[in-house]
């Protein structure tokens, strides 16, 4: 082989130098893009959009490797392929990253007001949402970038809605009485995933009245 069509390797791999160029060319051919008027049987996921309480962590690598293979998979057995990204509000959790920020600056939400608070929110959303889109692109994520959604977006908020008063009408969901996780700070209900469970030493008081018990703590 001539020496002029020798080419010295690298001393060490860097895979940036490869992929990230690469997967500008997937972007620009359109590789991952689906045409909703295709005559192809349709195969679609849509992701469990992540949080936007911070960045991905290797958990969210293992679920989008899954869901990448996949998706290519079934573009390789000519399926017209949607993998649809997105991102969450995260609702309380989210509150709760910014006003740590906040607390850090010696300030609270109450010192903002309600309008520069939320506008704190959002400015939390695109800065770590624009995090976690760099990250899904350099894993290589074969989504549809033009289809990008967000928990808050109108169109998606207005179907949960629908679907709220749905299954409101139909007796499905309803009012009653029931114990609840209650945050005294946030003044609110909370999900049983929310609440951090913490053991403290206290009394126990059993109260009989005829054959019923009642525990006390």
């Amino acid at each position: 082989m001539s020496g002029e069509n020798k080419k010295e390797l690298a001393a060490a791999f860097v895979p940036a130098d490869i992929e990230a160029p690469l997967y500008k060319k997937w972007l620009a051919a359109g590789y991952f893009k689906a045409d909703e008027n295709s005559k192809k049987p349709p195969f679609t996921i849509v992701m469990p959009p992540p949080n936007v309480t911070g960045s991905l962590h290797v958990g969210h690598g293992l679920d989008l490797t899954i869901q990448d293979l996949l998706t290519r998979m079934k573009r390789m057995k000519g399926f017209e392929a949607l993998w649809l990204p997105g991102m969450d509000h995260a609702g309380i959790a989210t509150q709760n990253v910014v006003e740590k920020k906040l607390a850090a600056e010696g300030k609270s939400r109450h010192d903002l007001g309600r309008e520069e608070f939320v506008a704190k929110v959002w400015e939390w959303k695109a800065q770590s949402g624009g995090a976690i889109l760099d990250q899904m692109k350099r894993l290589g994520d074969s989504v549809d970038w033009d289809r990008e959604a967000f928990t808050m977006d109108p169109q998606l908020s207005k179907a949960v809605l629908t679907i709220f008063k749905r299954l409101y009408d139909e007796g499905l969901i309803y009012r009653a009485e029931r114990i609840i996780n209650w945050c005294p700070r946030c003044l609110t209900a909370l999900s049983d995933i929310e609440v951090d469970h913490q053991d403290d030493a206290g009394e126990f008081v059993s109260i009989k009245y005829g054959d019923d018990e009642i525990n006390i703590t």
